[in-house]
């Protein structure tokens, strides 16, 4: 494995020095519009990845009853603070299939359908499935990025040999990737604060949620990915939408599986994707540009939000700006809580020479990953190997 020069070798020193202003932060009484969150000056700074064990009131995590409390105070924290909060299901959700042919060198099915839902059935997007030949039911990877194009045909051949239907969506349908409010979900929900992010995360559960109607669909094994932005965008429906048994996000870097606090040579920071995408994120999270470790959870939070649920985190060690080492701390750390849930073998991460793409490699990764989660099947990749074994701890916690 490549060796780096990461800022961390300055950042992780400073973690000796855990502030004592990092004490168990509570509910201002005065946060906007009611939230009862605190806004930046009353926000302890916190030096290492916060404890996700912590709870507001100043009491730790005892049992998997307090986790259940916790997790809803880390929701809450993530949404207000990061992405901003996501529509409720519509529960007009309807399908027309455009077109259906039979793919002979796959022994597959191709079916091309309009979704349609929302205010005045107003919302729609594209969605491609190609489905193994039999009844199934059948595992489904779904996969948001149709916008850079179709998933390449030796991947779609990889995972249809293996039984499971390849589900393609175009995320930039449901909001453009552009601060443009005038397309998409925005005109129909005006009075939700939801971002882009947020936007293509609701796409993933309206994808999930015609999948969940369809007998050749296995409900409980769907899977999801994406690449960088939408990698980012994967992360979150996966935290937020229990019935998505495997969430793996792919070059997600900074507002995705990349850490806010540990930044290694080279990456992204919050002032560079704040400034270049103010519309991914909720606007308060620019205030935190400058005082990043005032941020009451880091990305390991959002991960562990995925727990017990299967997660696996792909990256490129040359694709530098999406903090490969960052993203292998926030593994390191979210696996304290899978395990604390008893599902430590449910979370991995898998790196692999090259740059910034989700290719073959990638996927190969996510589909014996699956193939292990879902079906128990041995498979020759290691999920838990470190590439950078060397890198100090980013925290001083522990799980209960």
């Amino acid at each position: 494995m490549k060796n780096f020069a990461p800022r961390w070798l300055v950042i992780l020193p400073l973690l000796v020095l855990y502030s004592i202003s990092a004490r168990p932060w509570i509910h201002s009484q005065t946060g906007e519009s009611g939230s009862g969150m605190p806004g930046l000056d009353k926000l302890p700074t916190v030096k290492e990845l916060p404890d996700p064990f912590l709870m507001n009131n100043g009491k730790r995590v005892r049992d998997k009853a307090d986790w259940a409390k916790r997790r809803e105070e880390i929701q809450a924290m993530v949404l207000y603070y990061e992405y901003g909060h996501l529509a409720p299901a519509p529960a007009n959700l309807a399908a027309t299939e455009i077109s259906s042919k039979e793919i002979e060198q796959l022994n597959a099915t191709e079916r091309q359908l309009l979704l349609t839902m929302g205010p005045a059935d107003n919302l729609r997007f594209h969605l491609i499935l190609t489905i193994p030949a039999g009844t199934g039911p059948f595992p489904v990877v779904v996969k948001g990025d149709l916008c850079w194009g179709r998933v390449a045909p030796a991947m779609v051949a990889a995972a249809v040999k293996r039984g499971y239907v390849v589900a393609e969506f175009d995320r930039t349908e449901l909001a453009p990737d552009s601060a443009d409010r005038t397309r998409g979900v925005f005109p129909s929900y005006q009075e939700v604060d939801w971002t882009v992010l947020g936007a293509w995360a609701w796409g993933f559960h309206r994808t999930v949620d015609y999948l969940m109607t369809q007998s050749f669909v296995d409900p409980r094994r769907i899977a999801i990915t994406g690449h960088s932005r939408g990698g980012k965008a994967a992360l979150l429906a996966g935290a937020l939408d229990e019935r998505i048994a495997l969430t793996a996000p792919n070059g997600s870097g900074f507002g995705g599986a990349g850490s806010y606090r540990v930044l290694g040579e080279k990456c992204e920071d919050m002032a560079a994707i704040t400034n270049r995408f103010p519309y991914w994120f909720q606007p308060r999270l620019r205030e935190f540009v400058g005082h990043v470790d005032q941020l009451p959870f880091d990305q390991h939070s959002l991960k562990a939000l995925v727990a017990p649920r299967a997660q696996l985190s792909t990256e490129g060690l040359g694709d530098l700006w999406a903090n490969p080492i960052g993203t292998q701390v926030t593994y390191v750390a979210a696996r304290q809580v899978y395990e604390f849930l008893g599902a430590g073998s449910r979370i991995g991460i898998h790196f692999r020479e090259g740059e910034h793409s989700q290719n073959e490699q990638d996927w190969r990764a996510l589909l014996d990953f699956a193939d292990l989660q879902f079906f128990g099947k041995k498979v020759d990749t290691r999920f838990d190997r470190l590439a950078f074994p060397d890198a100090p701890k980013a925290f001083t916690w522990t799980a209960p």
